[in-house]
């Protein structure tokens, strides 16, 4: 794999015979990565080992999306015990971030181009933390065995995808800045096309000191003093800190779960947007959606004004519970959900949803947080039946633009709101010192009425992802999709007085009904979908790879496997 640069495209079949619990498998967004998890598979290692591997591999080959100057949050699925762990690795703002962070020198706040670019977007990064703390107590291999095949890319070279390449090319800010367009020139006065080869010798170089030191030579020494140099470089220096650095901890945290239709469906709690999805599921699980169809305009009215409800709540209440309290039990609580389905009728209310007032709401002003997408989620099962549902995130495309030994530092701390409501109660995502923005990231995992593992789902998006994932569930919950064809539904993000979404591939008929009703589906903005998942079905696994992106799954297990669709 390392030497010529490809992998095997699994992306013909579709399910799998179940002779076992479950069979070994790997999803995730492109072939090298897929491919270096199934590796560490079939040496032995563990779900949470080729985990590691994928995110290491991602962060070379999706650089645009994820990698180690960035976050992740995950869950675990232990199938001895039959616990699942959850595990937030949110980046962290600095401990001298206060209001007016994003502030110019007139007190206004900057526009968010200037933002994303300058030294104080970059949060202090989590995703080494979070596998560190979460291979000590689901991994098998050493440490040092998971960077390999990744080291050994990253010096090979491998192949630049269509995609990556529009990133390359892209039409915004970071696309435009030094470290980018140095890191992606073709040596000809150019940059770097589909096809060429890319070599990253100084990404090769960072996971050497990792494999060998450990993930605290990220948090401390020579790579940690240059995160803080270059965080405090123009424009718009950073205050970070080594001490801010040195002081980051993951957190193991319960998983938030709430069954529906036969399942119990586990996600993470805030500041991760798992009460998002729950709260969509219910809201949709009390109506006769189940009784309708993928063409029928009316079961999309019903996925959009319960994800209008949904999002009015979330986007009001949800930020980091060590500074908030956020009322999670009050808004899944059924008499709450209930009365908030109450309120959808048979048009799109033409006034955006208020938020409501669930038990334990605190009095807060309104949400100003403004969320792109750069992120990426992959699964993996392992022989045991043990699994790993990852969502993992620099933010915005190439994060911040700003690279340090071969990766991108994150801009996430754009993720917090940043308009103060002087003389009023500050925003639940208002930006404080030590804290940590609101995620949309949602990683799912599904166990059946045995608790056995039935499923693993999830998807970057920005804040479109608890629409993404829930419209995901709806196809195959309640309209008995296959995996994939539920993917591949056409994506839907109502949020306010926004109908975004994938307009041109609702059937003609069905989006002129929807506007009829009060839905006028535009094109959305940011970017697409990234849906990676295994889902149990009569005996069989089925996974999908979004076809919006360059996806495909491994069976490490079964390298000639009994498959079909």
């Amino acid at each position: 794999m390392a030497g010529c640069g490809t992998a095997p495209d699994a992306r013909a079949p579709a399910a799998v015979s179940a002779g076992k619990a479950s069979p070994a498998i790997v999803v995730a967004a492109h072939p090298l990565a897929v491919r270096a998890g199934a590796e560490v598979l079939e040496r032995g290692g563990s779900a949470m080992d080729a985990a590691m591997a994928v995110q290491l591999m991602l962060g070379l080959v999706e650089p645009q999306s994820s990698g180690i100057g960035g976050g992740t949050v995950l869950l675990a699925y232990d199938a001895r015990s039959g616990e699942v762990s959850g595990y937030i690795g949110r980046e962290q703002a600095p401990a001298t971030a206060a209001p007016g962070w994003f502030d110019d020198a007139g007190g206004q706040p900057l526009p968010r181009a200037e933002a994303m670019l300058s030294g104080r977007a970059t949060g202090v990064p989590g995703t080494l933390a979070t596998f560190a703390l979460a291979l000590h107590e689901h991994g098998r291999l050493p440490w040092a065995r998971l960077f390999d095949g990744t080291i050994a890319t990253a010096e090979r070279g491998f192949a630049i995808t269509p995609r990556l390449e529009r990133h390359i090319h892209g039409h915004f800010p970071q696309a435009a800045t030094a470290d980018v367009r140095r890191f992606f020139d073709d040596g000809r006065g150019g940059l770097l096309r589909a096809g060429d080869t890319l070599r990253n010798p100084a990404y090769a170089a960072t996971l050497r000191t990792l494999a060998a030191d450990g993930a605290g030579a990220f948090y401390r020494g020579a790579l940690a003093r240059a995160i803080v140099a270059r965080t405090a470089d123009a424009p718009r220096p950073g205050t970070m800190t080594l001490d801010d650095l040195a002081g980051y901890r993951a957190e193991k945290v319960a998983p938030l779960c709430r069954p529906l239709r036969g399942y119990r469906l586990c996600s993470l709690p805030p500041p991760a947007s798992g009460v998002g999805v729950l709260q969509l599921m219910a809201l949709l699980d009390g109506t006769d959606i189940g009784r309708r169809d993928a063409a029928d305009p009316q079961a999309w009215l019903l996925f959009a004004e319960a994800s209008r409800l949904m999002y009015a709540d979330r986007d009001h209440y949800v930020g980091d519970p060590r500074f908030i309290d956020v009322p999670v039990e009050g808004l899944l609580a059924p008499d709450y959900v209930d009365a908030r389905r109450a309120l959808i009728g048979a048009r799109a209310a033409p006034q955006p949803p208020r938020p409501g007032v669930p038990a334990g709401a605190p009095a807060i002003a309104a949400d100003a947080t403004d969320e792109p997408g750069g992120t990426s989620h992959f699964v993996v099962v392992d022989d045991d039946g043990n699994a790993v549902s990852v969502t993992t995130t620099v933010e915005s495309f190439f994060g911040s633009g700003r690279m340090v030994g071969g990766f991108f530092l994150n801009n996430q701390l754009t993720d917090f709101a940043w308009d103060r409501k002087d003389g009023r109660p500050g925003m639940a995502n208002a930006i404080a010192g030590g804290k940590r923005p609101r995620s949309s990231m949602s990683p799912l995992l599904m166990l059946d009425g045995d608790g056995r593992l039935a499923g693993a789902l999830g998807s970057p998006g920005g804040s479109a992802i608890p629409a993404y994932i829930g419209k995901t569930l709806t196809g195959l919950l309640y309209w008995h999709l296959p995996l994939d064809q539920a993917v591949a539904l056409p994506n839907l993000v109502a949020r306010g007085d926004r109908f975004d979404g994938e307009a041109d591939r609702f059937p003609a008929p069905v989006r002129a009904a929807l506007r009829e009703r009060g839905v006028d589906i535009r094109a959305g903005a940011g970017e697409d979908s990234g849906l990676h998942g295994v889902f149990l079905r009569d005996g069989r696994w089925e996974w999908a790879a979004d076809p919006r992106r360059d996806g495909t799954a491994d069976f490490p297990a079964h390298r000639t496997p009994d498959a079909s669709r």
